[in-house]
């Protein structure tokens, strides 16, 4: 049976026509200012309740809780953020954990924080926001494909909707990490193949896991093979994405003079492996193990995300193109083969957010379906309102 024959057309993808581009362009701005609203509320509710410790990094010490307005602004400096902030400002040091996070965002923050005279966090606010328009718009356009006008309009507020999208406000490198990423594909999709293997690359030097766009840009130009074009041009994009994780190893193994130094420093996050069924196993039997426990609610939370999303991941492998199935897929099982074995599913919800085609499934889904849709996006806003609160605060969610 062929992928045609097997996959079902979305009920949806053909109603209306596309949107213009100053539309498209308006419309994901919108939802970004909606979403960033969402994180300055967050902040406004975390700066009334109790706060854990501050917990700082090698040369970076965590910011002091700033109670009033004041804090607004200091208030997203959390956790990897500190991280990010400290390499841009300082760069690379063999001896600490810096070497795990790749280079494209400290970078990209480093350059602005020159233009703006040396604000570090000013710099990654406005990088990863900013990335974030361009990454809702590449998402926005692929969906339009996928699932139509309205249900990409639909899908792109589900994105902005997810429990952990506030990752994507705050200096983290999910934007732009999501920007290069979407922009690669939608690049493949348009038979661009030039910029779909530099965005991919660029992908790969933000985060390890970008190396899951050479099967997805292998697959779409065999696909698109399939489809009558002939080229063989195409194939070489998706061994290109890998040129940004090499040339990140060949820096460390020039500096350090080793080129694992990414990998062995996952280290010192106790991450070790072990196949997905059983992550999802030892996670679930670890919540019940931990009911009942001050801290038991965050292995119920990772199962509360994650699964879902696993769910729906298994549609998009039957509804959607094989490219955007292979993204997801290889997306997600990167994480779970890795895992801290205390916490298996611990920074699952967070990589999640940027599973984009997960959401049109859920569009789809929920064509003619008003109902639902108000019912997903308003839980989703709920559950992120309180989960960015408590990261503000110093708990370790994710």
């Amino acid at each position: 049976m062929t992928t045609a024959t097997r996959r079902r057309p979305s009920p949806s993808a053909s109603r209306a026509p596309s949107t213009s581009l100053r539309e498209a362009v308006v419309f994901c701005l919108t939802a970004a200012v909606g979403l960033r609203s969402i994180t300055v509320v967050a902040a406004l509710i975390a700066d009334a309740l109790p706060s854990l410790t501050a917990q700082g990094v090698p040369g970076w010490p965590a910011p002091p809780i700033h109670p009033g307005p004041g804090g607004l602004f200091s208030a997203f400096e959390r956790f990897d953020a500190l991280w990010f902030l400290r390499i841009a400002d300082d760069g690379y040091r063999v001896g600490d954990g810096s070497a795990a996070f790749f280079p494209a965002f400290p970078l990209a923050t480093r350059a602005v924080s020159v233009a703006l005279g040396g604000h570090p966090l000013a710099a990654a606010t406005v990088v990863s926001n900013a990335s974030f328009v361009i990454a809702l718009f590449a998402t926005h356009r692929l969906a339009e494909d996928a699932v139509g006008r309205d249900g990409a309009r639909f899908a792109t507020i589900v994105l902005c909707a997810f429990p952990t999208s506030y990752f994507f406000m705050l200096p983290y490198s999910e934007s732009l990490f999501l920007a290069f990423a979407a922009t690669s594909i939608l690049a493949a999709r348009r038979r661009r193949w030039a910029i779909a293997a530099i965005s991919g690359a660029l992908a790969a030097a933000t985060r390890s896991i970008g190396i899951a766009l050479v099967p997805v840009l292998i697959v779409e130009a065999l696909q698109q093979r399939s489809e009558g074009r002939r080229s063989f041009a195409p194939l070489l994009a998706g061994p290109a994405v890998a040129l940004g994780t090499l040339s990140y190893a060949a820096w460390w193994h020039v500096v350090g003079g080793d080129a694992a130094i990414p990998l062995t420093k996952q280290q010192l996050w106790q991450r070790s492996f072990s196949w997905p069924w059983e992550t999802i196993w030892d996670a679930a039997r670890i919540t019940v193990d931990r009911w009942g426990h001050p801290a038991g609610g965050y292995w119920a939370l990772d199962l509360a995300i994650v699964v879902p999303v696993i769910g729906l991941a298994v549609l998009a492998a039957w509804r959607l193109r094989p490219a955007y199935a292979v993204y997801v897929w290889a997306s997600l099982l990167g994480p779970m083969l890795f895992v801290y074995p205390g916490r298996p599913l611990m920074s699952m919800p967070r990589f999640a957010a940027t599973l984009f085609p997960i959401t049109w499934v859920a569009a789809d889904l929920t064509h003619d379906r008003p109902v639902a849709r108000v019912a997903i996006v308003v839980a989703g806003i709920a559950a992120m309102l309180a989960l960015c609160v408590l990261t503000l605060n110093w708990f370790y969610v994710f």
